[in-house]
C-alpha cells in the first residue's frame, strides 16, 4: 500500500483539517514472513521488542521468531494460551512487561492487537503488527475497545508504525475469522449513516474524504464476498487492505466514527451482557455483521415508512434503562449519559432535517436483500441465533444499546421521534 500517495490525496482537504497518521509501512504480500525483520528495519523499528502472541497466532506465523532474531531483534515473548477478549488487566500486564523494551509487536489480530496498542500508547513504545487473520478493522487504528469492569469502552491507543500481512497466512486463517472481518466491514454502511446524521444534526465534525476512504475499503472487501471463505491469497490481500483503510480513516477522523455506529454499539451491548452472565460473547466482527443486518433494516424502515415525524423532548425512562444494564454495568453506562447526548438536541431541529436524514439513510444503506446476499456469499452470520443472542437479549439490545455511548446514533433519537414501541425484534428480524 502506497502510504505517501494516500496522504498526498488528502492535502488541502475541504474539511479544513490537516490529515496525517503515524503508520509508515503497510506491506501485504505472499511469502513475506521471512522479510519481516528487514521491513521493520525500513521504518527503524527498535531492536528490543516485546512480542505478544497466543499459541494459535504463533503457530500461524511459524518462523517469525527466527527471522527476527536473524536480523538482530532481541525478543521478549509474552505468549497467551488463546486470547479471545481484550481486557484492561491484560493491558496493565503488558505495560509492566514493556519496561525493558523499546517496541511492542503484536502477532495476531483482534484482541491481541487491541491490548498491545493501548499498552504501547500508555508506555510510549513503538508499535507494529504482524497480522495472522483478516478478522477486524482495527489494525491501523489509534483507538481500541477494551473491557474494564465488564463494560467495553474505546480507549486511546498507539497507531502502528508498520503493518505486515503475509497473504499465505491470511488466506489460511479459519473461515469464521475471515467472515468476521467481512462482518466488521459491513458495519461501515450504518456507521457512515450515523456519522452523517450527527453532522447535519449537531455539527459534529465530518470529512467527505475520510468517508470516501472508508467506502474504498468497504468496496475492496465486498468485491471479494464470493471468495472470503476460500484460501484465496488475492481475496485475503484485498480484504486486509480494506480493513487497513478503515483503520486509517479512524485515525484521520480522530475517532472511531467512520467505522463504528449503532451496529457496533449494539454488538458491544450484547457482549457486555453476555460477559456479565459468564457467557462466551462470540467474535467481534461476527456480532457486528449480525447487528448491521438488524440496524440496516431498522433504519430503512424508519426512512421509508415515516415521511413526517413530530419529535418531542427525550422521553427516555431512565429507571428502565438502569434496570436493563443491571448493577454491574449501570455505573459505567450512566457516566456516558451525564449529560445524555440528547440534552442539547432540539426536537424542532430533528423535524427540520428529517427529509435529509431519510435521504442519507436511503442513499447510504444497501437494500435488505442486497445486504443479506453479500453476507451469505461471504459465509458471514446474519441472524441473532448464530451469535447466541436470544429473544430477550435482542429486545433489550435494540432498545437500550444507544446509552452505552455519548454519541448521536439514529437509534438514540427514537425516544424523541414519538416512535417508541414501533420497532421491536419482530419488525427487524
Amino acid at each position: 500500500m502506497d502510504i505517501e500517495k494516500l496522504l498526498s490525496g488528502l492535502v488541502n482537504c475541504k474539511c479544513g483539517r490537516e490529515h496525517d497518521f503515524d503508520t509508515r509501512l503497510v506491506e501485504i504480500g505472499s511469502e513475506i514472513l521471512d522479510r519481516t525483520g528487514e521491513l521493520l528495519d525500513s521504518v527503524r523499528f527498535p531492536k528490543r521488542v516485546l512480542l505478544v502472541a497466543d499459541r494459535n497466532t504463533l503457530k500461524a506465523s511459524e518462523g517469525l521468531l527466527e527471522c527476527l532474531e536473524r536480523t538482530g531483534y532481541i525478543i521478549k515473548l509474552k505468549l497467551y494460551e488463546d486470547l479471545t477478549l481484550a481486557e484492561m488487566h491484560e493491558v496493565v500486564e503488558l505495560q509492566k512487561l514493556s519496561g525493558d523494551v523499546d517496541g511492542i509487536l503484536a502477532v495476531g489480530s483482534g484482541s491481541i492487537c487491541d491490548i498491545c496498542r493501548v499498552a504501547a500508547y500508555r508506555e510510549n513504545k513503538e508499535f507494529a503488527v504482524f497480522a495472522t487473520a483478516p478478522s477486524m478493522d482495527g489494525f491501523a487504528s489509534d483507538t481500541a475497545p477494551i473491557i474494564e469492569n465488564g463494560f467495553k469502552l474505546t480507549r486511546q491507543a498507539k497507531q502502528p508504525i508498520a503493518i505486515i500481512g503475509d497473504t499465505k497466512i491470511l488466506a489460511a486463517a479459519p473461515a469464521e475469522l475471515k467472515a468476521a472481518g467481512f462482518g466488521d466491514m459491513i458495519g461501515k454502511f450504518t456507521a457512515l449513516t450515523d456519522w452523517k446524521i450527527s453532522n447535519i444534526l449537531t455539527g459534529e465534525y465530518f470529512c467527505d474524504k475520510i468517508a470516501e476512504l472508508t467506502l474504498e475499503g468497504l468496496k475492496k472487501v465486498t468485491e471479494q464476498a464470493d471468495r472470503i471463505a476460500s484460501n484465496d491469497e488475492k481475496a485475503a490481500a484485498s480484504v486486509m487492505e480494506g480493513l487497513v483503510l478503515s483503520g486509517l480513516a479512524m485515525k484521520l477522523a480522530g475517532s472511531s466514527r467512520p467505522a463504528s455506529g449503532a451496529e457496533h454499539v449494539l454488538s458491544h451491548f450484547w457482549e457486555c451482557k453476555k460477559l456479565a452472565a459468564g457467557l462466551w460473547p462470540e467474535f467481534h466482527g461476527k456480532k457486528v455483521g449480525v447487528a448491521s443486518v438488524i440496524i440496516t433494516k431498522l433504519y430503512r424502515k424508519l426512512a421509508m415508512e415515516y415521511e413526517y415525524i413530530e419529535p418531542t423532548p427525550d422521553t427516555t425512562d431512565w429507571e428502565a434503562v438502569k434496570a436493563a444494564y443491571g448493577p454491574e454495568l449501570e455505573p459505567e453506562m450512566m457516566k456516558m449519559n451525564n449529560p445524555t447526548i440528547t440534552s442539547q438536541i432540539e426536537p424542532t431541529k430533528i423535524k427540520e432535517i428529517w427529509p435529509q436524514i431519510r435521504q442519507i439513510v436511503l442513499k447510504t444503506l444497501p437494500e435488505d436483500d442486497e445486504l443479506l446476499s453479500l453476507m451469505i456469499r461471504a459465509g458471514a452470520a446474519i441472524a441473532p441465533a448464530e451469535v447466541n443472542v436470544g429473544a430477550s437479549l435482542l429486545e433489550q439490545g435494540l432498545k437500550y444499546h444507544p446509552y452505552m455511548r455519548h454519541r448521536v446514533l439514529l437509534t438514540r433519537l427514537i425516544p424523541m421521534l414519538g416512535l417508541e414501541g414501533k420497532f421491536d425484534a419482530h419488525t427487524v428480524i
